[in-house]
């Protein structure tokens, strides 16, 4: 697929691509938005080094792919409420993310993509993996595919945030959305499981509902479908949540490590 203002580098035959010849910092022309959306479209995570961003350019960035949405888990910047810090030091207890996972599933209309943006850096360590979900469904058997067409499962946030914070008398989201979601924009398939907030099957026994989704979650872990990105200060990643996990590796305690994101809203899974 021929990119004409951008210089697009594929990382992986399945995901993943970097992209070159753009300033995220400055306003995109409706070209270069264009090839930025057919890349994400196509290599479901993209990269970008050595850019320069504030607070503004950044939820413009990402205005420019759909409304932003508030994070329904934890908060914003008291300045910001759109951007959520990703930081992690010597103090820190967990990490964001070290599980693989979907951004807030348990969401009813789960996010489109979020656009992660590192400042702090340790020397070493602190990639982050992303999986193709595309490929994880993909590679499923046609019976499998059969087996869990209309099948639907249930994402519940309540058992991640209130082990981060049990002292909150809080709800969070619990949605149900169907185990093989269709791309709105691709009309690719892919599966829409994954460890962090996806409880159950509906419908079926929980040992049933247990050994699909182990199964499923072994499956779509394979490396195969894998790319890992190896941060550097300045980069950014901007991920299709649609179709892909991601998992941030925690192997840098005690170095300091701080980026932003911001999140792009998204629609209900079909």
């Amino acid at each position: 697929m021929a990119y004409d203002v951008l210089d697009v580098r594929p990382m992986t035959r399945r995901i993943g691509a970097e992209i070159f010849g753009v300033d995220l910092g400055k306003p995109l022309s409706n070209r270069q938005f264009e090839e930025i959306h057919r890349a994400l479209t196509q290599h479901q995570v993209i990269f970008f080094r050595d850019q320069q961003m504030d607070h503004d350019a950044h939820k413009d960035l990402g205005r420019k792919f759909g409304n932003l949405a508030i994070h329904s888990g934890v908060p914003g910047l008291p300045e910001h409420p759109e951007i959520v810090a990703i930081h992690a030091d010597a103090n820190s207890k967990f990490v964001a993310g070290e599980n693989w996972h979907s951004d807030l599933t348990c969401d009813p209309e789960p996010p489109l993509g979020s656009i992660l943006y590192m400042k702090v850096l340790p020397d070493d360590g602190g990639d982050t993996c992303f999986a193709s979900m595309y490929a994880a469904y993909e590679t499923l058997s046609d019976r499998m595919k059969a087996y869990l067409e209309g099948l639907s499962a249930v994402h519940d946030a309540n058992p991640v945030y209130k082990a981060i914070f049990p002292d909150l008398d809080r709800k969070y989201n619990c949605s149900t959305h169907p185990i093989v979601r269709t791309h709105p924009v691709s009309g690719r398939k892919s599966l829409f499981v994954n460890p962090s907030y996806t409880t159950h099957v509906a419908g079926v026994s929980k040992a049933e509902s247990n050994a699909i989704l182990s199964y499923l979650y072994q499956h779509a872990s394979n490396p195969d479908f894998q790319v890992r990105f190896r941060w550097k200060k300045n980069s950014v990643a901007f991920w299709d949540n649609r179709c892909t996990w991601h998992q941030a590796i925690w192997d840098y305690f005690p170095d300091t490590r701080t980026g932003y994101r911001v999140t792009v809203a998204g629609d209900r899974p079909f």
